[in-house]
């Protein structure tokens, strides 16, 4: 199973070049909460757009991944653990992959290096 990392939702909700390494994993991708909190912020400070008319609601309702609940209390113990960042999103998102099992997909360098090939997918 993957986790998308936020830019990975991005790029195919947006049908970027860089999601459609991802295109083949149709059904086993997951989407997490956090993911959704942090493009709420970027929304809010203007930084991305969705397309037009998208909202929040059709992320989540998006056939291509689905909507992961992870347990808070193991997630966030988990999220403890991960001081060598101090982006929140990014360790919620790593805890969320640890927490499941899954790897994250995603391009961000530090995650590639700090999780390496058996917990990334890099894109």
């Amino acid at each position: 199973m993957i986790l998308l990392d936020t830019n990975a939702v991005l790029w195919l909700h947006l049908g970027h070049r860089r999601g459609r390494r991802l295109e083949p994993l149709i059904g086993r991708m997951y989407l997490s909460p956090a993911s959704l909190l942090e493009i709420q912020l970027l929304i809010e400070t203007g930084r991305i757009r969705l397309r037009r008319g998208a909202s929040l609601s059709d992320l989540v309702e998006d056939d291509r991944w689905a909507l992961d609940d992870p347990p808070s209390v193991p997630w966030f113990e988990q999220a403890l653990d991960l001081q060598w960042t101090r982006d929140p999103f990014d360790r919620l998102l790593v805890a969320h992959g640890r927490l499941r099992g899954w790897r994250l997909a995603t391009a961000d360098a530090e995650l590639l290096h700090r999780l390496g090939p058996d917990r990334c997918l890099e894109l």
